[in-house]
């Protein structure tokens, strides 16, 4: 799993938020959407896009100036998709203050050359603590879920 975990860091700017200097939702999740598909690709070796984001929760208004943090991390595969955990971390620079704003799993496919989905490796929670253990079972089960509305 620590294969894939990416970092993504950006300084958040007055054309990304509102008048009142909260970053517009968009912004973020367009930061997240890049997360995630650097951790897909790091697992992958391939192109991969996104195909569903489930769960988006926003847990605190990020604000100009305060540099967002976008971790990202594979935590299940399927047989071309794989759930994408992402955390986002906003940090006051001035204080040193963290705190979490977003978290959300994106579900990413993996695209061969020609454009199709194309096979994934495996992912294992073999040598994983418990956390990382608890969200393999999470994405295991969103992606039965999933699958079986399909059918």
């Amino acid at each position: 799993m620590k294969e894939s975990y990416s970092v993504l860091a950006q300084l958040v700017l007055p054309m990304q938020a509102n008048p009142a200097g909260n970053v517009h939702g968009g912004e973020i999740m367009k930061m997240m959407d890049s997360a995630a598909g650097v951790a897909a690709q790091k697992h992958a070796h391939t192109n991969c896009v996104t195909a569903r984001v489930d769960e988006l929760n926003f847990k605190k208004a990020v604000h100009v100036g305060e540099l967002v943090t976008c971790k990202s991390q594979v935590i299940y595969a399927g047989r071309s998709s794989m759930e994408v955990f992402v955390t986002v971390e906003s940090e006051d620079t001035l204080n040193g203050k963290k705190q979490i704003a977003l978290t959300a799993f994106f579900t990413m496919v993996s695209l061969d050359k020609n454009g199709k989905p194309s096979r994934v490796p495996k992912l294992s929670c073999d040598n994983t603590n418990a956390y990382e253990a608890k969200l393999y079972r999470e994405g295991e089960k969103r992606h039965k879920m999933h699958n079986n509305r399909k059918s």
